[in-house]
């Protein structure tokens, strides 16, 4: 059960990581999520952090050696 506890926080602290991560690279790009309307330069940015957001829980998986496959 501890296990399951332990790769549940990781891979919290991983999505949360990336995302922050994905937003910071947004606003050094110039780009703003939460600025009014949908412009390319906001979408942008909640592409950044969704991808920031994947990136960081697969390298969360990765560092504790666990893989979505089944074997």
């Amino acid at each position: 059960m501890f296990d399951l506890f332990k790769e549940g926080i990781a891979d919290a602290l991983g999505f949360v990581v990336g995302c922050l991560l994905g937003y910071g690279l947004g606003r050094l790009i110039g780009w703003d999520i939460f600025a009014q309307g949908y412009g390319l330069s906001s979408m942008g940015a909640i592409a950044l952090v969704g991808i920031g957001g994947g990136i960081g829980l697969q390298a969360a998986r990765k560092t504790l050696g666990k893989s979505d496959t089944k074997e």
